[in-house]
């Protein structure tokens, strides 16, 4: 059973940022695409970025040029840095990684931003 453990989320002022992590207990050669997702109360889930097995990045429109995703193989992690966050970013983050085998989902950590 996969498990992907998040970490990095908090409570920061508009304007600020945080970068969130995800470490997999598999081995990253055997995903295809590791991801960010968001639900904020009463929204549906959302992609915030996602990266493939090669680096191709795409991102959600709300954050695009605010966020940045990355990934190290050597690690099993992917990376969320989010600069100039907004309060409209607030959410819980989920970290998600696609393999052969489908999707596997981590628990997800809270980001609050305060405006």
């Amino acid at each position: 059973q996969v498990q992907l453990v998040e970490s990095g989320g908090g409570l920061v002022q508009a304007g600020g940022s945080l970068r969130l992590s995800c470490a997999a207990s598999v081995s990253t050669f055997s995903i295809n695409v590791m991801a960010w997702y968001r639900q904020a109360p009463g929204k549906q889930r959302e992609l915030v970025a996602g990266i493939s097995s090669g680096g191709i990045t795409n991102y959600g429109d709300s954050v695009k040029g605010r966020f940045t995703i990355s990934r190290d193989n050597a690690k099993n992690t992917v990376y969320l840095q989010m600069n100039s966050l907004k309060p409209e970013d607030t959410a819980v983050y989920y970290c998600s990684i696609l393999r052969d085998q489908g999707w596997s989902w981590g628990q997800g950590t809270q980001v609050t931003v305060s405006s």
